[in-house]
């Protein structure tokens, strides 16, 4: 018999996510953001319920080819690019559009045209310093795309640093906007907390991600606030009852003792799942459709709730991580984490039901 644990994923929740990303775009397309098995809700799955965006933005060419031999016709945007020049020939099959943000990348465009012109996205770094192309290099990248034939259209782009933070976007947009002030073309600027909270970042198209899975961009506002749903839902059951009297400890460690006298139901979910290792006691989940803490350390393959508060709960009761009734935020706050780690490591090994 299999274990209980298992993830649901909302194809309805996403669309409506997708949804509210277009109220707050307005006029701009979108691209929906399905890089790392589309932030572990998987590729394929969250591709056909985010169908009516306007383009898909992940990484690679392996996935990529994926969505267009599962007949996905849209835009896809390769947000690092490319990174030999033999990929050129896989980007012109697929008909992708690559992210440049070196000059080496527009060197290989140049020394080995496509067979057919393409669209290309210039990347401007306004502040964060990752990828990106400054001051006197952004001028002199979009002058030799402009000189190639072969490139139909250029889009400016930038990413945001502390869209979700204190600081905002004004600085970087200013940049932005110096550094890219002669160039003529359209923009893509927002990732989901920009979307959300500055419009003057909508641009002609933008990038909404984390938002588009039900998950809030920000420490300070929950996702039902901003009108999201859960698409991932985590659930697993009791399967193991233990009696602790005052003194007595939970779990690898010892790393907690009793104060008085508990039941702790063991959970058949861990690490190995994708739950957070780092994960301290009093991390919420819920069981029997009510609050309850975790005690003791994570393990691989097992955790320990607090259930004595909760009449009933046995073994074979139902337990949530997270998803419905507790947002998967809640539960990487207490880890010290992001909800985007959470959904991204969901491991291999646990069954995904698809619901509409």
């Amino acid at each position: 018999m299999p274990r209980p644990i298992r993830a649901t994923i909302s194809a309805a929740a996403l669309a409506h996510n997708l949804g509210v990303a277009r109220r707050h775009a307005g006029a701009a397309k979108v691209w929906a953001v399905v890089k790392a098995n589309a932030y572990g809700h998987g590729l394929e799955r969250a591709a056909s319920a985010l169908g009516a965006a306007d383009g898909f933005a992940l990484l690679d060419l392996d996935e990529a080819a994926r969505l267009r031999a599962r007949g996905v016709t849209r835009p896809i945007l390769l947000l690092e690019g490319f990174f030999e020049t033999r990929d050129l020939a896989a980007l012109c099959a697929h008909d992708l559009t690559p992210v440049l943000h070196c000059a080496e990348q527009v060197e290989i465009l140049a020394a080995t045209p496509p067979e057919r012109p393409i669209d290309v996205y210039l990347k401007v770094n306004s502040g964060m310093n990752r990828l990106g192309f400054t001051a006197r290099d952004a001028a002199l990248a979009w002058d030799a795309l402009r000189r190639q034939p072969h490139v139909r259209s250029v889009t400016l782009m930038t990413h945001f640093a502390d869209a979700d933070g204190a600081q905002g976007v004004s600085g970087q947009l200013e940049r932005f906007a110096a550094l890219t002030h002669t160039m003529m073309a359209p923009r893509c600027l927002a990732n989901s907390a920009a979307l959300l909270r500055y419009p003057q970042t909508r641009g002609d198209w933008v990038r909404p991600g984390i938002m588009l899975y039900g998950c809030s961009p920000f420490p300070d506002q929950s996702a039902e606030a901003l009108a999201l749903k859960p698409a991932m839902t985590l659930t697993s059951e009791i399967i193991g009852v233990q009696r602790l009297q005052p003194g007595e400890r939970v779990g690898y460690g010892f790393n907690y003792e009793a104060r008085a006298a508990i039941t702790i139901g063991v959970v058949a979910c861990g690490y190995g799942d994708g739950y957070p290792r780092h994960a301290p006691t009093g991390t919420p989940v819920l069981v029997a459709g009510q609050r309850a803490s975790t005690v003791g350390r994570v393990s691989m393959d097992l955790l320990c709730v607090d259930i004595s508060a909760i009449a009933g709960a046995a073994i074979g009761t139902p337990v949530t991580l997270w998803g419905e009734g507790l947002s998967a935020d809640d539960v990487a706050a207490a880890a010290g984490t992001v909800s985007y780690q959470l959904l991204c490591t969901l491991a291999a090994r646990v069954p995904v039901r698809e619901i509409a």
